[in-house]
């Protein structure tokens, strides 16, 4: 079922990057005179009336070609993107902010595409939340269950005794009584668990007045496994909140240079994060192909520096000292914001 979750993460994250990706830049095949749709003449690949393509396709081919082109939508855009992404990153943002849109993916379209994606492929390879949390209920059932699976066995092997025939009667005896021992202690076992989950063990919440604040806190205390499967589902559905978060301290660090715009701190941050998505699927992959954990974390913490440092260098055109020094602040600036993200997620968990 992982499989199957993660195409559908994939197909998902293209087709709303396909939403909002503009289709200036991409090619068009010869299209037909008059517009399907309007009738309209046409004098270009698209209808100038109402927007149609001049060239429709109707076989069974081209429902494949249309998810192929939602997963992969950005066609060779992509391709002229991902490389200066990856290597010349400030210089991509620099130019999409000038103007020069239509050879590029736009930011939010591969934001987009690759966090679904990368969430996609945590769910192949089995990264998730673990499943067997227990709450403060669960501790005292589990250890009953137990118990009772130990007293059977006992009382299977006293069964099995009493009904021997080699044995004599002073063993016979012993063995009934043992039975009679097992039977009583498996109806005190029942009876115990059926008055805990009459009457549940009170969780030592923190009754701090305000009921939204211990109720979420009962909740984690419940069933924390749930509560961790949400948090995760969250992550990915409000990821874009990084971006307002993380505005205000990039803008720190240019505040004093009038020519940068908020926009043109967006387009950074957008465009850097996409890339760590795209970073962490790679390492993701390398894994399960069996590359040493070493070389994979010495990836994880040395890459996203020296790309962060890349893309401030390029962007701002500033000096290597100066977008080293940026990039250390930076760092400790994008720790906040992870910190003050979870929390917002845990809170809407809580009062959700």
């Amino acid at each position: 079922m992982g499989e199957f979750e993660a195409a559908g993460e994939i197909v998902t994250g293209g087709l709303l990057g396909r939403a909002l990706e503009p289709r200036a830049g991409e090619g068009q095949s010869h299209a037909h005179r008059m517009c399907l749709n309007c009738g309209t003449a046409l004098i270009g690949p698209h209808c100038h009336h109402c927007g149609q393509s001049g060239h429709v396709h109707r076989s069974l081919g081209a429902v494949g070609h249309e998810i192929v082109h939602g997963v992969f939508h950005f066609e060779g855009k992509f391709w002229r993107t991902l490389p200066l992404l990856a290597w010349r990153p400030g210089d991509l943002t620099r130019r999409y902010v000038a103007g020069e849109r239509a050879r590029f993916v736009s930011p939010m379209a591969i934001f987009l595409f690759s966090i679904f994606a990368m969430f996609a492929v945590f769910s192949f390879a089995g990264i998730a939340p673990p499943t067997d949390m227990r709450g403060v209920n669960a501790y005292p059932l589990a250890a009953i269950k137990t118990e009772r699976g130990q007293v059977e066995k006992q009382r299977e092997k006293a069964l099995r005794q009493t009904r021997d025939a080699d044995l004599d009667a002073d063993d016979r005896a012993d063995a009934g009584k043992d039975l009679a021992e097992a039977d009583a202690r498996l109806k005190d076992l029942d009876s115990a668990a059926k008055a805990l989950k009459e009457d549940p063990v009170e969780a030592n919440v923190a009754h701090t007045g305000w009921y939204t604040l211990d109720h979420g806190i009962e909740k984690w205390q419940q069933n924390p496994a749930l509560m961790v499967y949400k948090l995760q589902s969250s992550v990915y559905k409000f990821s874009w909140l990084l971006i307002p978060l993380s505005l205000p301290f990039l803008w720190l660090l240019f505040f004093w240079k009038r020519q940068y715009k908020l926009y043109d701190h967006a387009v950074f941050i957008i465009y850097s994060i996409a890339f760590m998505s795209l970073l962490f699927i790679a390492i993701t992959l390398a894994a399960k192909l069996g590359v040493p954990s070493g070389w994979l974390g010495a990836a994880g913490v040395f890459i996203p520096f020296l790309h962060i440092t890349r893309q401030l260098k390029q962007a701002y055109q500033l000096r290597w000292w100066s977008a080293v020094l940026r990039a250390m602040v930076l760092t400790w600036f994008i720790a906040i914001v992870l910190v003050l993200f979870l929390l917002i997620l845990v809170a809407m968990g809580m009062t959700g």
